[in-house]
């Protein structure tokens, strides 16, 4: 059955597409995707940009223009409730906007959301809804937090690469945890390489993701 475009569910189906378009060109951030929606009409739409910023919230809130007052954000992640540079966070630019509700489909375990964003947003008086399409968006943040939680990024085996940061091309033989974590610790999150020797000494040492 194809979703309604007009639904909670078909609005945050095109932010996951637009985030999924932007899958490999935003690490060491994870693709977001944002849609703003009121009265039914798209207000606008935006994907984390190259290079992991701007924000989607960030580039969103502004192109929507004076109707943001009072619409419905529909964000693929949790937004982030406080910034590492120090810069607003994206719960207090949806909440400043005027937004009045916003509707999240994955939280963020990450220091810098971990319900934090979520937080922010209902203490500033808006209504927050979780979980909408979590199962399907959870794939745009799973190299992001892959490398939080291990210190490298993931590897999966691809045929063309499409989606994902870089190609992993180290030797079967090097030490690929070192490998690895000094990929990490350059951002990347999301790794592919073709099957063969290096896909089976990777699956070997646990480190191929399936």
């Amino acid at each position: 059955m194809t979703t309604a475009p007009d639904t909670d569910a078909g609005f945050m189906a095109r932010a996951i597409d637009l985030a999924l378009g932007a899958m490999g060109e935003t690490w060491p951030n994870p693709a977001v995707g944002c849609v703003i929606v009121k009265d039914g009409r798209v207000l606008s739409e935006a994907a984390t940009a190259a290079g992991g910023r701007p924000h989607a919230e960030e580039q969103a809130v502004p192109a929507a223009g004076p109707d943001v007052v009072g619409a419905t954000a529909y964000v693929t992640l949790e937004p982030c409730g406080a910034r590492s540079s120090g810069r607003r966070s994206c719960a207090h630019f949806l909440a400043e906007a005027g937004v009045a509700r916003v509707v999240v489909a994955c939280l963020d375990p990450s220091p810098f959301a971990a319900g934090r964003g979520t937080e922010r947003l209902v203490q500033a008086g808006l209504t927050v809804e979780t979980g909408l399409l979590g199962d399907r968006a959870s794939v745009l943040a799973e190299g992001f937090l892959h490398r939080m939680e291990t210190g490298r990024p993931m590897v999966r085996i691809s045929e063309d690469g499409v989606g994902f940061d870089a190609r992993f091309a180290a030797s079967p033989r090097a030490d690929l945890v070192t490998e690895l974590q000094r990929l990490g610790e350059a951002g990347y999150t999301r790794l592919w390489t073709g099957p063969g020797e290096l896909a089976e000494a990777l699956r070997e040492q646990g480190l191929l993701t399936a």
